[in-house]
């Protein structure tokens, strides 16, 4: 295995150095503005331009590296993550780090993209699952080593921004220097939520609320935990264990999905997760230990829900279309990743600390209670026709190239989300049918499987 590794080796290393700075830069900004006395609001409207950026990254890097090449542009994204780092160093002021944010979102996501894409390149059938499984952990240990090491230094200072800028340009040599040839094209997908709505109906709506919980908790965490009077430390920790907790819990929940319905794994999961934001908003704990052992069920249960919802909404979608899926889901999910910070951010202003778990309990309860009326009039899709639970790296960290690379196909192509639907006279679909609303892969054509003799 070592020997197969060898080849992605500077690819998995540039990654992590991506994920470092950026979990390095994600953290800062809102400590530092709590520092500066940034109101909630403003700090949220930080992962609202977040949020913007990484959509339109995922959008727009296909073309990009279409026009001038995967190096080049993988160069500019980082040298420009790592001027936005250095401009939000010298201009200490909310209206100048928002649209910067924007801008780091964009290039994180063209960045990552392109990583994925050379990964996927590189993978062969029988060792996908091996390096999507490493590349997954380097995303996760990097992005925590980011984030914990703000508590090794004083956060009101220059010192993490110029880090964060410096590792930002180091992560481009691994792919500078790469002798290979370039990877096929990235990956594209065009939003369409008509046919995504048709494909599963619970699948839009809760890819939707997760992304308001966990971009709002993604972006404020920091700011509740210093509200609460956590020192710095406890800080970083209370950012990170959620994180790593989804990780781990996504093991033991995608199994009972596999058995199950998914759609009541989805409702026990998002229980979880509104249990710990009720006790937030209560109590409003001021001790370390209660903060983080509540952080950390928090975050098994709200991290774990997307890899749910996709491999729910590709149960219903038929072969062939899982990249399209995901990739037409993780554009929603930034829809809801625009608005929840927002929405969070005025309601910590307006109400306090316990604004950002308000917030959350609203998208969780709706989610809940969607998904509850879905289960009360379709059935779950037949057992036989599930596809495999995959573990996911954070959604805030995927982008359409994600899906291919973990095994939704061999070759990266351009996709966009088929349009086809039903036709008028097709009989009208069985209350018992699975959860799709127009019947099991209605919303796509689904050819016929070519017949073979060993079949």
């Amino acid at each position: 295995m070592l020997r197969q590794l060898l080849p992605v080796f500077a690819l998995l290393f540039g990654s992590g150095l991506l994920l470092f700075a950026g979990g390095m830069h994600g953290l800062i900004l809102p400590v530092r503005g709590s520092i500066e006395g940034f109101s909630a609001s403003a700090l949220g409207l930080l992962g609202t331009g977040w949020a913007i950026g990484y959509v339109a990254g995922c959008l727009i890097a296909p073309r990009l590296v279409g026009m001038v090449g995967h190096i080049r542009t993988f160069g500019v994204m980082c040298a420009m993550a790592a001027a936005a780092v250095l401009l939000q160093a010298l201009i200490v002021e909310a209206w100048a780090w928002i649209p910067v944010r924007a801008v780091s979102g964009f290039c994180f996501a063209g960045a990552a993209m392109i990583v994925e894409s050379w990964l996927n390149d590189r993978a062969q059938p029988r060792t996908r699952g091996a390096i999507f499984g490493i590349y997954t952990m380097v995303n996760l240990v990097s992005v925590t080593a980011g984030q914990m090491a703000i508590s090794l230094g004083d956060a009101s200072g220059f010192l993490f921004f110029a880090i964060a800028a410096i590792v930002y340009c180091l992560a481009l040599v691994p792919t500078a220097l790469s002798t290979s040839a370039s990877p096929a094209p990235l990956t594209s997908v065009r939003l369409d939520l008509r046919a995504l709505w048709r494909n599963s109906p619970v699948a839009v709506m809760a890819v939707f609320l997760v992304g308001i919980s966990n971009a709002s908790f993604g972006t404020l965490a920091a700011v509740y935990a210093d509200a609460v009077g956590l020192a710095l430390t406890a800080i970083a920790l209370f950012a990170s264990i959620p994180v790593l907790a989804g990780a781990m819990a996504q093991i033991p929940i995608g199994m009972a999905s596999d058995r199950m319905d998914r759609r009541k794994v989805l409702v026990a999961t998002a229980v979880v997760a509104l249990a710990a934001d009720v006790a937030f908003v209560l109590l409003v704990p001021e001790g370390r230990i209660v903060n983080l052992v509540l952080v950390g069920a928090f975050g098994a249960a709200i991290f774990a829900m997307y890899p749910i919802i996709v491999a729910h909404a590709n149960d219903h979608a038929p072969p062939g279309t899982s990249i399209q899926v995901s990739g037409g889901l993780l554009m929603v999910f930034g829809l809801g990743s625009i608005i929840g910070p927002l929405v969070a951010g005025i309601a910590m202003t307006e109400l306090g600390p316990r604004g950002l778990f308000l917030t959350t309990i609203a998208a969780h309860v709706l989610m809940i209670a969607f998904t509850v009326w879905r289960i009360s009039v379709k059935s779950a899709v037949p057992e036989d026709r599930k596809s495999p639970f995959q573990i996911s790296v954070p959604a805030r960290a995927a982008t359409p190239e994600t899906a291919a690379l973990s095994g939704g196909q061999t070759e990266a192509e351009p996709l966009e989300m088929p349009t086809q639907a039903p036709q008028a006279d097709s009989p009208a679909p069985r209350q018992d049918a699975p959860e799709s609303t127009g019947g099991h892969g209605e919303p796509w054509d689904r050819p016929e499987p070519p017949v073979s003799d060993d079949r």
